[in-house]
């Protein structure tokens, strides 16, 4: 049996929305999960010949998160971001400096952002960024692909940094 931990569960027969947000909050809460326990300098070790740490991916989710949601969903034009049009890979570099829990509040803190931009929409709303080309059913199935597909690169660092292994 898994060791789902504290993580939150999509219901089993729930509605659309339900479902859609239930697996959302799974893989947001799954990339926690399998932060948790890495010192600052772990979470910062690049194993890759890429610059992919686990403290980068979730700094990238972060910044994925408020674009998407308060940016392109809601539309606003102050949303922060790491990245630059000089340094494209801006929320990927990390050192052993950062701070890994100061790095996944502010991640759960765009979650919950996002989750606040989501409860004012219906799934069929079109943006107010982004050209209106999305729904708020589109990006949160995108998020869920996003999230998950970050979170198998959080599952093999964090199987070679310590050997921590889990569903």
């Amino acid at each position: 049996m898994a060791d789902w931990g504290d993580r939150p569960q999509p219901p089993e027969r729930g509605g659309e929305r339900e479902t859609i947000e239930g697996f959302l909050d799974l893989q947001r809460a799954s990339i926690v999960w399998k932060a948790r326990g890495l010192t600052d300098e772990l979470a910062a070790k690049r194993l890759l010949r890429s610059i992919t740490t686990v403290s980068g991916v979730i700094r990238h989710l972060a910044d994925v998160e408020r674009s998407w949601f308060r940016e392109d969903m809601d539309g606003q034009s102050d949303v922060p971001a790491r990245w630059t049009d000089d340094d494209p890979d801006g929320e990927w570099r990390v050192t052993a400096d950062d701070s890994l829990a100061e790095i996944i509040a502010d991640y759960e803190a765009a979650c919950a952002e996002s989750r606040e931009v989501a409860s004012r929409y219906q799934l069929d709303d079109v943006c107010l960024g982004n050209d209106q080309r999305f729904t708020l059913r589109w990006i949160e199935l995108h998020m869920i692909e996003e999230t998950a597909r970050h979170l198998g690169h959080i599952d093999v660092l964090r199987e070679q940094l310590d050997g921590r292994t889990g569903e």
